[in-house]
């Protein structure tokens, strides 16, 4: 066995041709076995297997920057720099399943967001430069997808403009393939291209012919016309090299020794460099291979044999959306989805599969997306843009300025929000209400239950003249949670014992979190405290009914699965003061903090968003109201 040998980068300079073709096999075994188990990023892995093998063997990390775009196939990165308990993988005290700067020096970039490495890259390269690193190189590997992403191009303006400053970047294209003679003679090409004695030759020939009259200037510019329209027709090169990029491929992603030919050329020349990288994802796992969906881009716990899920998850929040947006379009022929390059992970393969022609991925442009749905709402249109909650971030400007300002009818519904989990800090969908909050006429949704979720969903896009925001979390959907009144457009789900005057406290439930809200009502009933308990259902703008009802409460609690900073309690606390309601409040969130890979279960325990710890700060507050307590309890999700 070779991969154990393997403690870091340079354990794998003396290794021949045939036993690096070894070492690919044990780690594509290694991963599906190790994956299989735990769940993760199973197809992207498989499919750079020997590029990261090349990377590692010509470029020297961490001196040298090998830096991973979203970051997902990097574990063949992780399993070369010596980390290979795959055990606990994306869980509690495990590795992360993107990279991580707690983990090794060799990790980079922890942010899973995608097209952001060109940017970093660029700064790196900057840094080299003006600190005199000649020595120091940037390999930046970015997927054809992530292209799609404006950040990606607006990186590639700026890498271009310095034609003398070095840096590398992979493009690995798992989508395309070429026959091996014209990748063959795209390499030879590309070869002379990066050379810089065949740069100064062409400098010196067109400086000669510029020279020679009449006809000197025309020739030079018809043989570089031709050139470079044979150089397009054999390789799609030409947008790049328009940019002032050269070129190198396409190369066979899955052929060590000419991976390492060309990363090696690219390595040596004074600029920025193209390698273009044809690769096959999921490559090595026959059920990979044949998942026409996404390669197993992501997968839960599989058999390895089959590729089959261990077990069958119940009804997700996602499946109730992708039902419910399947009959929404039915009914109404102005009804459009939009994606950013997620149609299988947000829900809307049905709707795409029923009207193909009311669909639209943007790819990963989630500020083109939201843009495109103003002018599609201006149209006449009603769009519906699902994301991932963390995702939206990204699209603020848009929602704010576009959508908004124009009071465009889009509904953007964010998927994975709240407390994700597994997937580390940049996947906790967090921040949405707390951003969406300042943006004026934005309505929010917080379904409790799959019942609430087509209600709302419904709702929402009856909005015309404003944007609307439905959420909901990641995973199986609970049971439906029954109210048993209305006030305003809130739905009460308890009410204390009718000789109960004036309740103690008012708890206000966000979302998802109602049946946890419910077992805190419990708890504090048993010692002895009233409770009310409604369910906004619309959390922006705060209910005009809120107030009123807070006030015939001795204390107002919010809880909430988004970040406490500017969320829905503090919401509250405004509009309780601007109506001049002067009752104690205590909001309970997500503390404002970048929050580790865990399962949701730990992370809401560790940050004290459970029942027990909120209904014993709550007891607490009761307490020190009828002055049985000197000083208040300290909050446990501070």
């Amino acid at each position: 066995m070779l991969l154990p040998r393997i403690k870091g980068p340079r354990d794998l300079d003396p290794l021949s041709q045939e036993e690096l073709t070894q070492l690919a096999a044990e780690i594509r075994s290694f991963l599906v076995d190790a994956v299989s188990k735990t769940g993760g990023h199973l197809g992207p892995n498989l499919g750079v297997v020997e590029l990261t093998i090349a990377l590692h063997r010509v470029f020297d990390s961490p001196k040298d920057k090998v830096l991973f775009d979203t970051g997902h196939q990097a574990y063949v990165h992780k399993l070369l720099t010596g980390r290979q308990d795959f055990g606990n993988l994306r869980s509690k005290g495990g590795l992360s399943g993107y990279p991580s700067r707690a983990e090794s020096d060799h990790d980079v970039i922890e942010n899973s967001h995608a097209s952001t490495v060109l940017g970093w890259a660029d700064g790196l390269a900057k840094a080299n430069e003006v600190l005199g690193r000649e020595d120091h190189h940037v390999a930046a590997v970015i997927g054809d997808g992530a292209l799609t992403g404006g950040m990606a191009w607006e990186a590639l303006n700026n890498i271009a403009a310095a034609k003398d400053r070095p840096l590398v970047i992979v493009v690995n294209d798992n989508e395309r393939s070429y026959g091996p003679t014209i990748g063959g003679l795209a390499n030879h090409l590309a070869t002379l291209r990066t050379t810089d004695g065949y740069e100064r030759f062409l400098a010196r020939g067109k400086e000669i012919l510029e020279r020679t009259p009449v006809v000197g200037k025309p020739l030079f510019e018809t043989l570089h016309g031709a050139k470079k329209g044979l150089k397009d027709f054999i390789a799609p090169q030409g947008m790049f090299e328009d940019l002032g990029l050269k070129y190198i491929g396409p190369i066979d992603g899955h052929d060590v020794e000419a991976l390492e030919s060309a990363l090696q050329r690219a390595k040596r020349f004074s600029g920025p460099v193209i390698v273009h990288c044809l690769t096959q994802k999921g490559r090595g796992y026959e059920p990979a291979v044949q998942d026409e969906a996404d390669r197993f881009h992501a997968v839960g716990v599989i058999h390895p044999d089959t590729g089959l899920p261990v077990s069958t998850d119940a009804a997700s929040w996602t499946s109730v959306f992708a039902d419910e947006m399947v009959k929404l379009g039915k009914e109404r022929e102005d009804i459009v989805a939009i994606t950013a390059a997620m149609l299988q992970p947000v829900g809307l393969k049905k709707f795409a599969d029923a009207y193909p022609d009311r669909i639209f991925d943007v790819g990963i442009a989630e500020q083109h997306g939201a843009t495109s749905a103003a002018g599609l709402a201006t149209g006449g249109a009603h769009p519906v843009f699902a994301v991932y909650a963390t995702f939206l971030n990204r699209a603020f400007d848009q929602v704010l300025m576009d959508v908004a300002l124009h009071k465009c009818g889009v509904t953007f519904v964010l998927d994975r929000a709240g407390v994700t989990g597994t997937d580390g800090a940049s996947h906790n969908g967090m921040w949405d209400m707390s951003i969406m909050q300042v943006v004026p006429g934005l309505r929010l949704a917080a379904p409790r239950d799959a019942e609430q979720l087509r209600a709302q969903l419904r709702e929402a896009v009856e909005v015309k003249d404003a944007p609307t925001v439905v959420r909901y979390s990641k995973g199986v959907v609970g049971p439906a949670v029954p109210a048993v009144g209305r006030i305003g457009g809130m739905d009460v789900l308890r009410t204390p014992a009718p000789e109960v005057t004036r309740p103690d406290v008012l708890l206000v439930s966000v979302g998802a979190l109602a049946p946890m809200c419910l077992e805190i009502a419990d708890l504090l009933d048993k010692q002895g405290i009233s409770t009310t308990v409604v369910d906004p259902r619309w959390v922006k703008p705060v209910d005009e009914a809120l107030a009123p009802l807070a006030e015939g409460h001795r204390v107002v609690v919010t809880v909430e699965d988004n970040g406490r900073t500017g969320g829905v309690g503090a919401a509250v606390s405004q509009a309780l003061r601007d109506a001049g309601v002067d009752v104690p409040l205590r909001d309970f969130g997500i503390p404002q903090r970048f929050l580790d890979h865990a399962s949701r279960k730990e992370v809401m325990a560790e940050i004290g968003l459970t029942a027990p710890d909120i209904a014993r700060q709550v007891t607490g507050l009761v307490a020190k109201l009828d002055g049985r307590y000197d000083s208040e309890p300290a909050a446990a999700v501070d």
